[in-house]
């Protein structure tokens, strides 16, 4: 007796091809998640995942391989999970990662939840990342894709054990350039479609302007300093800049200037040369283990603290049950605060969580 496996189905071409490589093995309920919307959003068919167009696509896909499709509406649980958590971080003087926060709170766990009331075994997703169970740990674990290019585990770090064994990432041993085959040849309107560019409730890329927007909030102007504390001109708000930001500083000098800090009590924004952009040493918490059960002492991992950073050799170390010091080899350029750091010990994930300081 088949199985039956909940896609969340984005209407990309990846969440289409994973329908594909399930229909025969599994029984099939499609769902695509309506999150946010705006006027933008429903006209916009190239860069986000929540048009009426994508909703469109994810629909064919399902009539044309033959099984049950729905739209469920988690809007307001998409805003208090994922948009307030992003907004009030940017007003922390951090950047966040909404991304880990719709797979963490929504995906899988508030899709998970309504998979169980539909008896399902099983949610999917089109995620390039691999899952599977190691007899020796008793784990399950999360390895990387087999495309390097697409591997998507950075943000998937926070799955729990129990969510892993009710996932399936059908996608994991394969090129993306396959996908679109399969998809071709499945005669999908979406085979072509490109991937998803940008966060899906700010399709202009506009941070600032949309936190304004959403908070009501008046965000006052402060004062750049350099890195000794002198006063070098005026800024637009805390929200308006990240940590390695370049342009848009206003700032005249013969060398350029980088973010290298951000001070909400303060209302300062530090600024610095290329060179004081580089740390070796953070602290993150929030720490989710996969690999192990906890950290009890010191351990050699690679970690990247951004989506698309080569991994680099570290040592972890704990400081207490919910918090980490992340030791690089080398100095690393860029560590931001609300950016999550994530390990790994080979393909597999060892863990990660939210980078709160950095360190020279």
């Amino acid at each position: 007796m088949k199985q039956n496996v909940l896609v969340a189905m984005s209407g990309g071409v990846d969440s289409s091809v994973a329908c594909v490589l399930l229909k025969e093995n599994y029984n099939l309920i499609g769902v695509t998640l309506k999150l946010h919307e705006t006027d933008e959003i429903k006209l916009d068919k190239t860069k986000t995942c929540c048009s009426l167009l994508d909703v469109e696509d994810a629909r064919s896909v399902a009539f044309a391989l033959d099984f049950p499709y729905f739209v469920f509406n988690f809007g307001d649980k998409f805003e208090e999970q994922v948009i307030n958590r992003f907004t009030q971080s940017y007003l922390n003087g951090e950047t966040p990662n909404p991304c880990i926060d719709c797979n963490r709170y929504i995906k899988f766990d508030a899709l998970m939840k309504r998979a169980e009331q539909l008896n399902q075994d099983y949610v999917a997703t089109g995620h390039y990342a691999r899952r599977e169970y190691d007899k020796e740990s008793g784990r399950y674990l999360l390895k990387k894709a087999k495309d390097s290019s697409k591997d998507q585990t950075y943000v998937l770090y926070s799955l729990t054990q129990e969510q892993l064994s009710k996932i399936l990432f059908p996608l994991g041993d394969l090129e993306k350039s396959q996908v679109r085959e399969i998809a071709l040849a499945n005669g999908f309107i979406n085979a072509q479609k490109p991937d998803s560019q940008d966060i899906c409730f700010v399709p202009n890329g506009k941070y600032a302007e949309f936190i304004k927007q959403h908070t009501k909030k008046v965000i006052p102007k402060g004062n750049f300093i350099d890195v000794s504390g002198n006063v070098i001109g005026t800024h637009n708000g805390i929200i308006s800049y990240t940590v390695g930001q370049r342009k848009g500083l206003g700032i005249a000098s013969s060398e350029p200037f980088y973010v290298v800090e951000k001070d909400p009590i303060a209302n300062t924004v530090t600024l610095g040369r290329e060179n004081d952009l580089y740390r070796s040493d953070l602290i993150a918490n929030d720490i989710n283990w996969i690999s192990i059960e906890k950290l009890n002492a010191p351990m050699r991992v690679t970690a990247k603290t951004r989506y698309s950073q080569k991994e680099q050799p570290a040592t972890i170390t704990p400081l207490n049950e919910n918090e980490v010091q992340v030791l690089f080899d080398e100095p690393q350029r860029a560590i931001t605060k609300g950016q999550a750091v994530v390990f790994y010990d080979g393909d597999r994930v060892v863990g990660g969580g939210t980078i709160t300081q950095s360190k020279i």
